[in-house]
């Protein structure tokens, strides 16, 4: 379909107590026209990688970064160390409710990754429900059940945001309204799909509708970041859909505020009211891929030259003390200080019984093999 004629897409929802609630795209085509293009070249050069090679490595990687800004997001106390080493824990293992949400969010990933990967997958009210479910499973609450929808008691009323990101706001309160609107919101993306309304669009207009409906009691913004991710991952992206909450993360003001600045163009009839949230979105993707594009580029220099200096060490062109300082360097962040590298315990043990003439004698041939580089009193592994 011409972006132009995406207006034609709007669907208005008369609700029995909330009043209307209108889906639309309400994007400026010549606005995203670029910044969609950018996301497209980008991606086309990341899947252009040798992505087998590293692929387990990348994806650990990814979850673990993704699992910790997703949950930093909504409160989650664990460092990105203690979330990596939670995700590590045998099912027994987890007795803690803040090891239980980082547990939780890598079953809902799964679960997500595996309905994308079937093909002519598409979003429904089961699946999202079933994200809920994982991701609120044994975590207490005194309203939330997983994978029900919402239905407030007249004593108790949903309001999210704040004064510091645009202000609150009161989604629908009554049980029938989340659930209408909730399937109406399933039904538009699936007009989408038919209309061929670019994923990178779609995406991140399913996270906003879904996060002003606010279906459940707990969980809404973790739910609706693997729900675009989903989108994302179904239409052929990788690793990137869900890296995105680590840059939500690290731009949370801005992804607090969207929230309410699109809701409050809407209400003001702006046209192309969601120009902002998904011109920040396909900023997000650009920026991600093209961080997973840097840091496959350093996995793949890094077991090449794992697998050189282990040919050198085989054919006695190194010695095994070289072979343990190049193995270290790769596990240090670079350029990293090498008085402090030589002041390590086992760099000392390497040379317990060595004197200094063999020491310089090490580091000089690593240098003239290219091995390493050494400036300013730092010294780095040459990876090429």
């Amino acid at each position: 379909m011409d972006p132009n004629a995406w207006q034609t897409l709007d669907r208005r929802v008369e609700t029995a107590r909330f009043g209307p609630f209108t889906f639309q795209i309400g994007v400026d085509p010549s606005e995203v026209a670029l910044p969609l293009q950018r996301v497209e070249d980008a991606h086309q050069r990341f899947v252009t990688l040798p992505l087998s090679q590293v692929a387990h490595q990348l994806e650990r990687e990814v979850v673990a970064s993704s699992v910790f800004g997703t949950n930093t997001i909504e409160g989650g106390t664990l460092t990105e160390e203690e979330t990596a080493a939670t995700l590590t824990l045998a099912p027994e293992a987890v007795r803690e409710v803040e090891q239980r949400r980082v547990v939780n969010i890598k079953a809902a990933y799964d679960r997500a990754l595996q309905a994308a990967s079937v093909p002519g997958w598409r979003l429904d009210l089961d699946f999202i429900r079933e994200i809920h479910a994982a991701i609120t499973q044994g975590l207490p609450h005194p309203l939330d059940q997983p994978g029900v929808f919402r239905e407030n008691p007249k004593t108790t009323v949903t309001q999210v945001g704040d004064a510091a990101h645009g202000g609150r706001y009161k989604p629908p309160q009554y049980g029938g309204d989340v659930c209408l609107l909730m399937r109406h919101c399933v039904e538009w993306h699936e007009n989408l799909v038919a209309a061929e309304v670019p994923a990178l669009i779609r995406a991140p207009l399913v996270h906003l509708y879904y996060e002003l409906i606010h279906p459940f009691w707990d969980g809404n913004g973790r739910v609706g970041r693997v729900l675009e991710a989903t989108v994302l991952q179904a239409a052929g992206y990788r690793y990137a859909p869900f890296a995105m909450a680590r840059y939500y993360l690290d731009n949370l003001d801005n992804y607090f505020a969207l929230f309410n600045a699109c809701r409050k163009r809407a209400d003001k009839k702006v046209e192309y009211p969601n120009t902002p949230f998904v011109a920040f979105h396909l900023e997000g993707m650009r920026v991600v891929i093209d961080r997973l594009h840097s840091r496959m580029n350093w996995i793949v220099s890094v077991l090449l030259f794992q697998g050189r200096i282990r040919q050198l060490l085989d054919e006695r062109k190194i010695n095994a003390r070289q072979y343990a300082i190049l193995a270290q360097l790769l596990t240090l962040p670079s350029p990293f200080p090498l008085e402090r590298l030589r002041q390590s315990p086992w760099y000392q043990a390497l040379y317990l019984q060595r004197g200094d003439k063999t020491k310089q004698r090490d580091w000089r041939q690593l240098r003239e093999l290219g091995l390493v580089r050494l400036e300013a009193g730092q010294v780095w592994p040459d990876l090429g």
